[in-house]
């Protein structure tokens, strides 16, 4: 089941999807890609310990066959986009990589939402430079700042795509009346919202991204919390299969979902080889439907 030899792709066994499908700034990506929120020092914040590590991590990464990796101006802050151009610029044709903007950094976990019009195009600009890119393919707002008229944050984006500056615009950790709002202003490519087999709090949107076209990307993917104990459903699969229990949490992703993303994030090369063979873990319908029912919705700050 597991295939993480050198030569090995078992990401591009997770299937494709295409963001913006019809737009000029469409990309398809295989669906299980790599998030860099990791790539930092506790509380993403800061240097990681081991940033030569961090950097192998994300050149295995791509070699697993992924495409899609999603980081943020704010993961550091800095730090996990300027090691993203570090470990893989020039980028091979195909990568595609989703940065966001809109939430300011005060100290390791905390987070402040900032969506001033003038901030966002500044983060724009530098996380081009940080990167190493002429335009960022998928910029996502990070948080809709409550302080600011919404129409205003959507119409900055829709102006960056109008000047190239930015290929696709996605949003995270919205409703779907937020989404429909955007979308009145800026064709919306991905959504970003915390989902997993313990939090189905997004169920809605999801259904709506489905039903539009959307990508769906779930952060904090790979949660299964008590349902991994000894008895439970998600250990009881894994006994099934042979597979770890972050496996079959990203599996069942993969299977809930046409249009989701999964991004699993690690500073480790093994569990990035862990993370991508989920996308070759065959699952019943008798085990989907059983991790279907086990989920249990619970409310979480922790960003994505």
């Amino acid at each position: 089941m597991t295939d993480t030899t050198p030569t090995g792709r078992p990401a591009r066994s997770s299937g494709s999807f295409t963001l913006g499908a019809g737009t000029p700034g469409a990309r398809t990506v295989h669906r299980l890609g790599y998030g860099a929120m990791q790539l930092t020092g506790p509380g993403v914040w800061g240097e990681p310990a081991d940033p030569a590590g961090c950097v192998a991590v994300l050149r295995r990464a791509v070699e697993l066959g992924v495409d899609l990796i999603d980081t943020a101006d704010s993961y550091g802050p800095e730090v996990s986009e300027r090691l993203i151009r570090e470990a893989l610029h020039p980028y091979p044709d195909g990568l595609v990589i989703a940065t966001k903007a809109g939430l300011t950094r005060q100290g390791p976990g905390v987070w402040t939402p900032v969506g001033r019009p003038e901030y966002l195009r500044q983060q724009c600009e530098l996380s081009l430079r940080r990167l190493g890119l002429e335009r960022i393919d998928l910029f996502q707002l990070h948080r809709i700042d409550a302080k600011v008229p919404a129409d205003e944050q959507f119409g900055l984006l829709a102006e960056l795509v109008a000047e190239g500056k930015v290929g696709l615009v996605g949003l995270s950790q919205v409703s779907v009346a937020e989404l429909e709002a955007a979308r009145r202003v800026v064709p919306v490519a991905s959504v970003q919202n915390l989902y997993n087999l313990t939090d189905r709090s997004s169920e809605d949107v999801l259904d709506h991204c489905r039903s539009e076209g959307i990508g769906f990307i779930p952060w904090f993917p790979i949660a299964s919390g008590g349902l991994a104990a000894p008895g439970g459903p998600v250990d009881a699969v894994a006994r099934e299969t042979g597979a770890t229990p972050s496996q079959v949490a990203l599996a069942w992703l993969l299977h809930r979902s046409p249009v989701l993303l999964p991004i699993p994030g690690t500073k480790s090369v093994a569990h990035v080889e862990e993370n991508c063979a989920a996308a070759t873990l065959p699952l019943s319908e008798a085990q989907v439907a059983a991790l279907d029912a086990a989920g249990t919705s619970a409310a979480t700050t922790r960003p994505g």
